[in-house]
């Protein structure tokens, strides 16, 4: 090749993202698979989902945040014309990603030890509710009985209210990025060895391990973390308070002689009651009603800026359609639009890492259910009359048989 055609070659590569030219072949259904695989398509790799005709998954935006960048088959892997064809993406797959109940992959025929004997160099990645097996493993998972199971909800909300859950899925995306980075790992490991492996990792692991801090404190100090509210668990003052419009987050405790002249509160500098971190601790609601009397004076605006100003980090609580509408959200181009072939145009949120040479982006918009059947068959060898015989069975099915809806899968 020319040294212009390698140039070429490689500016192309650097559009389609690190990861061009990796195929992944995705099962997954709810949201913490889907998650996983969305990473990696946006990072630029050739994903086709796998999906049995006449089943329903999460839909509407949720399906068109989950699934862009991907390409969409519809084949029954209970028939044995759709299991032989998922077979055939198997052998050319580099990775493989399903998040099913334990059990149901052995079923299934898609168990790692099935593909792993017919594709040697595959990296097959699950995630479970539970793990691969225990006690639990048998059982669905879903994200708000993992934050329970986790300890998540006996830290969230005010002191004594009861638990709460935090108002994200945070186990599913916390499982689908950690398994993400389990995955990229194993390509790695694959460089050196030829040979794929299992990753897998569960809702479970993930909350737990997300929980860090406060896990720590019970395995090495024999704490037991409780509720904080909106304050720091263990440093004050750090946590959010009224304003005259609204709610600020402030981190006091970070200097506090610099927030008191800020706030130009000489007098709470003064106060014997708050002279030290240890009297701030022990004074906690009168100094948070002190606080809250100066800072309901003034908007929210105002406060962020004179205490930003004096290196005092600070920030406004903000609803969804203030945050995209916030200047620095605004700068960071958190968004990129595709047109959808029913739905018309999407706002969807890009994958939150900047490359300098093979950048991510959301390229495509998600497919709707069925829409590359006949042109994923045909690239694994099925000519037209093939391709035609496996719908007619109903091992195949192309779009529009898809109904809408949502089943649970894991």
């Amino acid at each position: 090749m020319s040294e212009a055609g390698a140039r070429t070659s490689a500016a192309k590569t650097a559009e389609r993202g690190a990861l061009a030219g990796l195929r992944v072949l995705d099962v997954t259904v709810a949201r913490a698979g889907p998650t996983c695989v969305r990473q990696l398509a946006d990072m630029g790799a050739e994903v086709v989902r796998v999906a049995p005709p006449g089943r329903g998954d999460l839909g509407g935006s949720d399906a068109h945040n989950l699934h862009r960048n991907k390409r969409s088959i519809l084949l029954d892997l209970k028939s044995e014309g759709g299991y032989e064809a998922f077979l055939r993406l198997v052998r050319r797959a580099d990775v493989f990603v399903e998040n099913f109940r334990a059990p149901v992959k052995y079923s299934l025929r898609i168990d790692w030890e099935t593909l792993s004997a017919l594709n040697p160099r595959l990296v097959y990645g699950s995630i479970s509710g539970f793990g691969q097996d225990g006690p639990y493993a048998d059982r669905a998972g879903v994200d708000q009985v993992t934050q329970g199971l986790s300890g998540l909800m006996s830290v969230t909300g005010p002191p004594g209210s009861g638990p709460w859950r935090a108002g994200i899925a945070i186990s599913d995306t916390a499982a689908g990025t950690l398994l993400t980075q389990g995955i990229l790992a194993a390509l790695l490991a694959r460089e050196r060895s030829g040979r794929g492996q299992w990753v897998h990792t569960s809702l479970l692991e993930a909350m737990i391990s997300f929980m860090d801090f406060q896990a720590v404190r019970w395995l090495v100090d024999r704490e037991v973390p409780g509720q904080a509210g909106n304050d720091h668990p263990t440093i004050f003052p750090m946590g959010t308070y009224r304003t005259g419009d609204g709610w600020l987050n402030i981190a006091a405790a970070l200097g506090w002689e610099r927030f008191v002249a800020a706030i130009e509160a000489p007098e709470l500098g003064a106060d014997p009651r708050f002279a030290s971190y240890g009297a701030r601790v022990r004074h906690r609601d009168e100094l948070r009603t002190a606080l809250e009397a100066i800072l309901t004076t003034r908007p929210t605006a105002e406060w962020v800026e004179r205490i930003n100003a004096a290196g005092i980090p600070s920030g406004p609580v903000l609803a969804m359609d203030a945050v995209f509408a916030d200047p620095q959200v605004r700068h960071l181009g958190m968004t990129r639009t595709v047109r959808h072939r029913r739905d018309g145009p999407l706002e969807l949120l890009r994958l939150p890492l900047n490359f300098s040479a093979t950048p991510a982006d959301v390229r495509t918009p998600p497919p709707l259910p069925g829409e590359h059947t006949r042109e994923v068959l045909a690239e694994v060898g099925y000519d037209d009359a093939a391709i035609e015989s496996l719908i007619a069975s109903g091992a195949a099915a192309v779009e529009g048989e898809q109904p809408s809806g949502w089943t649970p899968g894991r």
